[in-house]
């Protein structure tokens, strides 16, 4: 249906002391946990690779051992979407429009539409990171899981039990990160937490564990230990747009949460010929992905 004059009838008569219903936006927050990079392919694949195992204790005069089992693993895919919106107005409407400068026929918030549906595209791989997605492919496993496959056993970048938000939670996430994640062939792997990433309805208990000098909810005169190691050297994140209130996640070190830009947010406008209607659209393509899972540590309690 066009915009017409029925749809803005306020505006057709003077005296109108003003228009409501533009708004701030959320600043970009999928750039804060998100590498960015550019494509010129439908889809991207990421090919996981296996190098050599450790090494094997040699005898003396028996020959050295050797490991030919490297190779390619697992591929993870990424296929971009295209996101479009337009609507049309009729002549009539824009010609009998008195408030132009506060209700612009050309621009009716394309842009903040764009950019939250971003948001929302990119918070849905933490939202969904218990669902295995086959789209995606890569090790059979879902983002997080407690049972990555390697060769001859797994890895977790999830505790057995989800885990309610808290100190103690931190720090059982920050060991399995650490002494937990391994590469293809089972060798420790440098693995560090870097950064917390919390639903809105955990910021409190969050700057409740966070910001203390020592540590939090106690009477006792300990060290606040996550500061004093120097755990989550890039803090937390608060996000918007994760539907559960309950579950949370831990930026590693490791590389893996990837954005693509394929085509670049883009507007245009013209008028049809046969209504004189103006048409306003816009279009993108991208993709949110991943492509190593140790890039990450979550949990998903329900409660």
């Amino acid at each position: 249906m066009t915009i017409n004059l029925t749809q803005i009838k306020q505006e057709l008569f003077p005296g109108l002391r003003g228009i409501e219903g533009k708004y701030d936006m959320i600043p970009a927050q999928w750039k804060k946990y998100y590498e960015i990079g550019t494509s010129e392919m439908a889809i991207e694949r990421t090919s996981e690779m296996a190098f050599v195992g450790l090494a094997v204790i040699k005898s003396e005069g028996q020959p050295t051992s050797f490991d030919n089992a490297a190779g390619d693993r697992f591929v993870y895919n990424q296929e971009h979407v295209e996101v479009g919106l337009g609507y049309a107005i009729t002549r009539k409407a824009i010609a009998d429009n008195l408030y132009k400068s506060q209700f612009q026929p050309s621009n009716l918030g394309l842009m903040e539409s764009f950019d939250q549906t971003k948001e929302i595209l990119a918070a849905n791989l933490l939202n969904t990171a218990g669902t295995y997605n086959p789209s995606i492919g890569g090790d059979g496993m879902s983002l997080v899981n407690t049972a990555h496959p390697v060769d001859n056993g797994t890895y977790a970048n999830r505790p057995t039990t989800d885990l309610d938000f808290n100190e103690a939670a931190l720090e059982a996430a920050n060991i399995q990160i650490r002494t937990g994640f391994v590469d293809q062939r089972g060798l420790k792997i440098f693995a560090r937490a870097r950064k917390v990433l919390v639903p809105a309805q955990l910021e409190y208990v969050m700057a409740r564990v966070w910001h203390t000098e020592l540590r939090p909810g106690t009477t006792n005169n300990d060290a606040h230990a996550i500061h004093a190691t120097g755990s989550f050297s890039e803090g937390y994140e608060i996000l918007d747009f994760l539907t559960s209130p309950f579950a949370w996640f831990v930026l590693t070190n490791r590389k893996g949460l990837l954005y693509l830009q394929r085509e670049a947010f883009e507007t245009d406008m013209q008028i049809d010929w046969y209504t004189d209607n103006l048409l306003c659209k816009a279009y993108e393509r991208y993709s949110f992905g991943y492509y190593n899972p140790r890039c990450i540590w979550g949990t998903l309690p329900t409660a």
